[in-house]
């Protein structure tokens, strides 16, 4: 257990924020492992700035167990912290900065396991993947899982970090994030028609998003594992516009779709598209033809939906001690590593009621159950 403490204590000391770069923690890890003589495979992203880490223990030739967390963590800026982010605070029973609970505390237990697994006769191999800008849209992960593409033996299980209360999860909703551009025609306010009031069309748009929202509602559509249970969209950016005597020429909004595992979120782009294509742009052109509608995508990733009958869900059960599964309303890497081929499931110490958060915590007690989760697996596949 002191050993977990005081892992996380470093890495908690690295500002691995996903605007800035996470090698000096990836070093760290690669001469930590070094030390116990495990051989690690860096994957540098294009501007050799930032880096997943690959590791394996045991033997080569058989299917193992991934572990799998994301090194980046969320900014700080304008959050009111009453102690130091990136430096770990023990209080009454709880470890205070960013990301112990999201998700370095995960890390910090399966880097305190490593001396266990190096003298241990394993029967499969466990590996160690760490990946970078998972906040911004599981970005790093992506060339990770290309790279295990090109092995000859794909792993048995993934199990990512993410903070669950230690409580096995099989699902989470997928994400796609996009962008809408709309540009129209400015003039004088005092002859609006002559224009195209951009920030006026984006409303439109908006209201038809709502209106998508509340048709995912219906019951045919619902899954009761999910809270809530059905798709959710929602507008979380918007800007535009210059002056409040001048039409606006330009707007621009944010949305997402965070769709069940069944469902794809596309769909609703498109039919959002669709609308724009054939209600609005017609008017729009009809007083300027340059006027335009454009969509973007920012960011995407898959859902999960691990059948709770597989072999992923029937280990999990066993390292927890629990076969209450769950889901979580959050997303993860997860869907990326299923989608690989790989059956993945999702849980960690902490709770992402404090993901994201000022003070954010994990408790002592969840990291000494991580600890424990992470033994019984250890003694599981010992030969």
């Amino acid at each position: 257990m002191s050993h977990s403490v005081d892992l996380l204590k470093t890495l908690v000391a690295f500002d691995t924020t996903s605007r800035e770069s996470n090698l000096q923690l990836i070093e760290f890890v690669r001469d930590y492992l070094a030390n116990f003589s495990v051989p690690c495979e860096l994957i540098y992203n294009e501007q050799r700035s930032k880096a997943n880490l690959f590791a394996s223990i045991g033997p080569a030739d058989v299917p193992g167990i991934v572990l799998s967390g994301h090194t980046d963590v969320v900014p700080v800026d304008g959050q009111p912290w009453t102690l130091p982010p990136f430096a770990l605070t023990e209080r009454e029973g709880k470890l205070y900065g960013r990301g112990t609970a999201d998700m370095k505390g995960y890390i910090a237990c399966v880097l305190a396991l490593v001396p266990a697994l190096v003298q241990a006769d394993l029967r499969m191999p466990v590996h160690i993947a760490l990946s970078y800008d998972e906040e911004v849209g599981c970005l790093g992960v992506r060339s990770l899982l290309k790279a295990l593409q090109q092995r000859p033996v794909k792993p048995r299980l993934c199990i990512i970090g993410e903070p669950t209360e230690l409580k096995p999860v099989l699902g989470h909703k997928g994400k796609l994030a996009m962008r809408c551009d709309i540009h129209g025609e400015a003039c004088h306010s005092a002859y609006a028609p002559l224009g195209v009031n951009a920030i006026e069309y984006a409303a439109e748009l908006i209201g038809e998003l709502g209106r998508i929202g509340n048709r995912l509602k219906a019951p045919e559509h619902q899954d009761a594992r999910f809270d809530p249970p059905f798709s959710t969209v929602q507008t979380g950016v918007i800007s535009g516009g210059k002056a409040l005597n001048i039409v606006p020429a330009d707007c621009r909004f944010d949305f997402e779709i965070r769709a069940l595992p069944a469902q794809d979120p596309s769909e609703v782009a498109q039919q959002l598209q669709l609308y724009a294509e054939q209600q609005l742009l017609p008017r729009m052109r009809a007083v300027s033809e340059h006027s335009g509608i454009s969509f973007s995508e920012l960011s995407a990733y898959p859902g999960l939906a691990t059948d709770a009958h597989s072999e992923a869900a029937e280990l999990l059960a066993a390292f927890c001690g629990s076969r209450e599964f769950a889901t979580v309303a959050f997303g993860t890497e997860g869907g990326l590593f299923d989608a690989a081929g790989i059956p993945t499931v999702v849980c960690g110490p902490g709770s992402m009621d404090q993901g994201h958060k000022p003070d954010e915590f994990v408790s002592l007690d969840q990291l000494a159950g991580c600890d424990q989760m992470l033994q019984r697996m250890l003694l599981s596949i010992c030969r």
